[in-house]
């Protein structure tokens, strides 16, 4: 893991190693192969891109029901701050109608996003939506929304690495970065 990076005008130091994360993703996935493996319905896995792409993958890869893949991309943040708008920037891949679908986000901090996902999700006539991620920050999250599944609850820090980024740089890392 390299002591510092540089992102833009922001420099991030170690935070979390590869192998925390994938401990962290394999937590949500054991519950999940608890509750889904033996069943007959098969649960969609809704990736918000582009954040959540790593953990989506690595999820999916560690579950062991059949599941269908789709993608939305929303957007809330600019820079390292919450805008405290949701936008809508790429819709639904597929119908939901009468499905169960799991979120899976990256991180979960204000719950902006995961509000009007699942408020989206209803309306399109999903039978059930849970939501899942690889890190929830409980200081800020403060919705009434239950978050199903958690991979690790960490502090209000701004983070990039494993999908997370600063205006668009950072995703790439097999490790998270905290701002200094």
């Amino acid at each position: 893991m390299e002591e510092r990076l540089r992102f833009h005008d922001k420099v991030f130091k170690p935070y979390m190693r590869q192998e925390e994360i994938e401990n962290a993703i394999q937590s949500v996935a054991d519950k999940l192969n608890s509750e889904f493996c033996g069943k007959d319905e098969i649960p969609m896995f809704l990736c918000v891109l582009n954040g959540a792409i790593m953990f989506t993958a690595e999820l999916m890869k560690r579950t062991k029901f059949p599941a269908e893949l789709v993608s939305v991309k929303m957007s809330s943040y600019t820079g390292t701050r919450s805008t405290g708008t949701v936008l809508n920037v790429m819709g639904l891949t597929s119908p939901v109608e009468g499905r169960t679908v799991l979120i899976c986000e990256d991180v979960v901090d204000t719950g902006n996003t995961i509000v009007a996902l699942r408020e989206l999700l209803i309306s399109k006539g999903a039978k059930d939506v849970r939501i899942c991620t690889m890190l929830l920050k409980p200081d800020v999250y403060d919705k009434p929304e239950k978050v199903d599944y958690v991979g690790k609850e960490i502090p209000n820090d701004f983070i990039v690495g494993y999908g997370l980024d600063y205006n668009e740089l950072g995703r790439n890392l097999k490790d998270i970065y905290v701002i200094e």
